[in-house]
């Protein structure tokens, strides 16, 4: 693509249509661009675009499609190639930098996020001169440049708060400190001086305590690691200025919206957060800071309004205080017990207290408020962060503040008592404190796992949570219905399991309330109890003991999904999935219905997948439906198939990339139940699975092969009767997948089941290939993963095929291969194989090597017979070799950035592990002793003389035991 004015036309008409509501017109444009991506200059394009164009819209739009496509496009993947070609990435980082620092803040956010993906890969090695520009640029005093330069800064470094210690960290760390520590300090002091002479000037103050905030951020980033020297010597600096402007308050930067946090708010909140830094990781240099901090954020805390937008400073100060009562030498500013009542009453209840604006998210915004009530992404919650300085504070005044609460906790109880419909919030305050009391310990699968000694939870919960349960109107106090569905999930291994027992019909009839929160909290609370595990690691809670509850349960569950605001609800599909796991054979009366109404979800959320772990589960419970079935009634599967097809058919046509390696999974499920041959509606699918661009989403291969699998499983003389047609095809899978690291072991899985089921006849004429292909790429990049999967391979090519037939291949593509694999892969690489299956496929391969294969015993091949058995004796006794050479601890593929259909692995769709030679053979030791033994009588006195002069004692030892086992000697 040039850099003319007839493409960036072309390009300003196409990000237009993107913008278009009616999917006819939005999705062939972004097509269009995803196919011109790839051609160079296009990136230049974009930018020229933003920089240029006269439409704003285009601008903003140009900016973000530029971002994205460096979050798909800028890293660099092995094996894969290159998608942004070197003169573009060599452009792109000479003019980003400049482009972000002139555009308008909308664009220039853009384009930082940009700089730092580039820069995750690239800094420092490859984009040296990045810290040197940006530095350069304080100089400017223009304070819109500056805070561009900060804001980049801010999110290039902000992942050292979350990277593991490496030398290569450190070195960057290093690199970043020796720039950038210097100019940051001194722009950090020459900005509160702007600060003091522009002190009446409201816009210029909005500007500064921007920069304020994201220096404070920086701040952070480069301290979390470790405390850097210079930090270190210009504490006193930084110290005090973060105090002055915790205590500031300038009536020019309060704002009146009660909501969104202001400038002010934002920087203190920082500011508590680097104060908690450095009181948890410096204590011993920061402790003549410390008690000046203490009153500071005390004061604050005091002082501070119940409004939502003081919520982040809140809790960050609150944090403050948990992070500091809980280490060893402060805690002689908390011993006082008034000033542990002063901290209960001025700080902890009145954070916990269910506000108008909580009451308004229970209500209206209930998917943000069970994220944060359910899932812990509640780290920025008053209520959170007084539950922490609760816990804090127990760790040492565990008795003292149990008791003040307790007296709380009972007044609140008497005040609800009082009057319920209009005291309903004291007892929800009641409920939490008394949580936060008792947890010590919780974990997401298990719930508490270390509860204080101090505080009775089956009583509270006979007395105070189960009336709530019991009471006939499931929608009557659903804040209260809610905290003590929670208190059963929460406390679930502390409850006795009878009292649990109990629970189950109450949570299947809340299953109905109106409020979301509530029915969610109910389905949630069923799903953790039925995966609790009792004695003998067996469920808690038997099939039989659920049995009476069966069809409220399933009807109640798949009702909810009808509840307004629940039709996608993922933890009432989880339920689901859940119960079916645990109910089992239970469920097949109500399978037809069930699997309807699942048929008709799947095809309503395929129109646009949105959930994406209502979608896994919702698959999952598709799996569990056909498993046990057809578990029953084998037969069963052909209603599974014309319920499923239709709508597999729709989400196939049209594409919906997040579904198919979940379709492909339930298909190979539906195919393995098959015990004759492969029905006809599933042979017209076999030509679109080999098609190249299914085979391009890496999200797809996993799924794909196992359906190729279990094609070749059922269907291996339908598929052989038209061999010519499909064989290549297979065979071209097989070779992409062969030449990549991270796929090579999916290549293999395919081929070792075209060796296994295909009649012989059909795969002659491509052996050959197929072995040169394979030593291709042992020469280009040996792995380790290679490696073993090649040795199971040629093991089951023997078994097969016959030894003779592995040895005449391996000489027919070069005279004395043979002997050359033998000495430099299996003899030296076998003990890397796992697996139990695997191990033994390579046993009885090598054992038909050893005793069925002639060359060994007359020809140059015999020297080596010795070492080969020893390295199978080693196989059956030495402990696995695990070990990994260094250059191959790469990347994880997981780790792409950008948003790709990632291979989501269904649990209930699991493949039975299969053995190929489970038949053939049982035990391989007593195999190899009565293959030896047959090898013997054949050619007597020559097996006891070669094991007797080369075996080590050792292996002869074990020699001897597996003969003894298999009652048979050598002649």
């Amino acid at each position: 693509m040039e850099l003319s004015d007839a493409n960036l036309q072309t390009l300003t008409e196409y990000l237009k249509k993107t913008l278009d509501p009616d999917p006819a017109i939005r999705r062939p444009a972004e097509k269009f661009l995803e196919s011109v991506e790839g051609n160079q200059n296009y990136p230049l394009l974009l930018l020229t675009l933003l920089e240029k164009s006269q439409d704003n819209v285009i601008k903003v739009c140009a900016s973000v499609t530029f971002k994205n496509y460096i979050k798909r496009n800028w890293r660099i993947v092995e094996d894969e190639p290159n998608k942004i070609c070197e003169a573009d990435r060599v452009a792109i980082k000479a003019n980003i930098v400049h482009l972000m620092l002139s555009s308008p803040e909308q664009i220039q956010k853009q384009l930082s996020d940009a700089i730092s993906i580039i820069g995750r890969e690239d800094f420092p090695q490859k984009w040296p001169d990045l810290l040197t520009e940006m530095v350069n640029r304080f100089q400017s005093g223009d304070f819109h440049v500056i805070n561009g330069v900060l804001r980049t800064a801010h999110s290039l470094f902000k992942r050292y708060r979350h990277e593991f210690k490496s030398n290569e960290l450190w070195t960057e760390i290093k690199l970043v400190l020796d720039a950038f520590a210097l100019p940051l300090t001194n722009l950090f002091k020459a900005t509160i001086e702007l600060c003091s002479t522009h002190a009446n000037d409201a816009s210029a103050l909005r500007v500064l305590f921007s920069s304020l905030i994201l220096i404070s951020k920086l701040f952070y980033s480069l301290n979390f690691q470790d405390l850097p020297e210079f930090f270190e010597d210009n504490m006193e600096t930084w110290m005090n200025h973060f105090h002055t402007l915790l205590t500031l308050d300038n009536k020019l930067l309060q704002t009146d919206d009660e909501e969104e946090a202001g400038l002010l708010e934002l920087l203190k909140s920082q500011i508590c957060d680097n104060a908690a830094l450095y009181a948890q990781k410096y204590d011993e240099e920061f402790q003549r800071y410390l008690p000046r901090f203490v009153t500071a954020i005390w004061n604050l805390l005091v002082t501070t309004g119940q409004e939502v937008k003081y919520d982040l400073l809140v809790s960050n100060a609150i944090q403050f205080l948990a992070s500091v009562c809980e280490r060893p030498h402060y805690k002689n500013l908390f011993e006082d017990q008034n000033t542990l009542t002063s901290i209960c009453e001025k700080v902890i209840v009145p954070n916990m207290e269910f506000r108008a604006a909580d009451e308004e998210a229970f209500e209206d915004n209930s998917e943000e408020y069970i994220r944060r009530d359910l899932e812990g992404s509640d780290i920025d919650t008053r209520r959170r962060a007084a539950c922490d300085l609760v816990r804090g504070l127990c760790k040492f005044f565990e008795g003292p503040v149990t008791g003040i609460f307790s007296g709380y906790v009972n007044s609140m109880l008497q005040e609800y008592a009082k009057n319920p419909s209009v005291n309903w919030k004291h007892k929800d305050a009641a409920i939490y404190l008394v949580t936060s009391l008792a947890s010590k310990a919780q974990t997401q699968k298990h719930g508490i796992t270390q509860a204080n000694e101090l505080v009775n939870l089956t009583e509270f919960f006979v007395n105070h949570i189960l009336p709530d349960l019991k009471s006939a109107n499931v929608n009557e106090f659903p804040v209260l219905k809610a905290d003590g569905i929670k208190y059963i999930m929460i406390f679930r291994n502390q409850v006795p399991k009878e009292h649990l027992l109990v629970s189950v019909p109450l949570l299947i009839n809340h299953l109905q309330a109106e409020s979301i929160v509530v029915h969610t909290y109910a389905a949630h609370a069923l799903e953790r109890l039925f995966t609790m595990r009792g004695p003998n690691n067996a469920t808690l809670f038997t099939a039989a003991e659920i049995a009476p509850f069966v069809e409220i349960l399933l009807t109640n569950l798949f009702k909810a999904l009808t509840l307004p605001g629940s039709s996608e609800n993922e933890y009432i599909m989880k339920a689901i999935m859940r119960s079916f796991s645990l109910l089992q054979e239970a469920i097949i009366p109500y399978i037809p219905t069930l699997i309807t109404q699942l048929t008709q979800k799947l095809l309503a959320v395929s129109k646009n997948p949105s959930k994406p772990h209502f979608n896994h589960y919702m698959f999952e419970a598709i799996c569990l439906s056909i498993r046990i079935t057809c578990k029953a009634n084998p037969a069963a599967v052909v209603n599974f198939e014309e319920a499923l097809f239709l709508v597999f058919t729709e989400i196939l046509q049209n594409d919906v990339q997040e579904f198919i390696p979940y379709v492909f999974q339930v298909m190979s499920l539906l195919l393995e139940t098959h015990k004759n041959d492969i029905p006809s509606s599933y042979m017209a699918l076999f030509p679109h699975l080999l098609q190249p661009v299914l085979w391009e989403r890496t999200g797809n291969i996993p799924a794909l092969v196992r359906l190729l699998q279990a094609f070749l499983e059922r269907g291996s003389s339908t598929i052989a009767s038209a061999a010519a047609d499909r064989i290549p095809g297979l065979l071209g899978v097989f070779q992409k997948l062969i030449a990549s690291k991270a796929n090579d072991h999916q290549g293999f899985y395919l081929l070792n089941s075209i060796i296994e089921h295909m009649p012989p006849e059909s795969v002659d004429q491509y052996r050959k290939q197929i072995f040169l292909l394979l030593f291709q790429r042992l020469q280009n990049s040996k792995t380790t993963k290679f490696i073993k999967s090649f040795l199971v391979f040629i093991n089951l090519y023997c078994i097969k095929y016959g030894a003779l037939a592995l040895q005449e291949i391996f000489d027919g593509i070069q005279p004395k291969m043979f002997g050359m694999v033998l000495e430099k892969i299996i003899i030296p690489e076998i003990q890397k194989v796992s697996g139990n299956v695997e191990k033994k496929i390579c046993a009885v391969g090598i054992t038909k090597l050893l005793t069925e294969c002639p060359p060994m015993m007359d020809t140059e091949y015999t020297k080596l017979w010795t070492p080969l058995l020893q390295s199978l004796i080693g196989l059956f006794e030495l402990p696995e070799d695990d070990t990994i050479p260094d250059e191959e601890h790469f990347i994880d593929i997981e780790d792409t950035p950008g948003y790709q259909t990632a291979f989501s692995q269904l649990a209930f769709a699991g493949k039975k592990e299969h053995d190929p030679v489970g038949q053939l053979v049982n035990n391989p030791k007593i195999h190899l002793a009565q293959s030896l033994h047959k090898l013997s009588t054949a050619c007597p006195g020559r097996v006891p003389s070669m094991v007797s002069t080369s075996l080590n004692a050792e292996a002869l030892q074990y020699l001897q035991g597996y003969l003894q086992a298999a009652s048979v000697t050598l002649l």
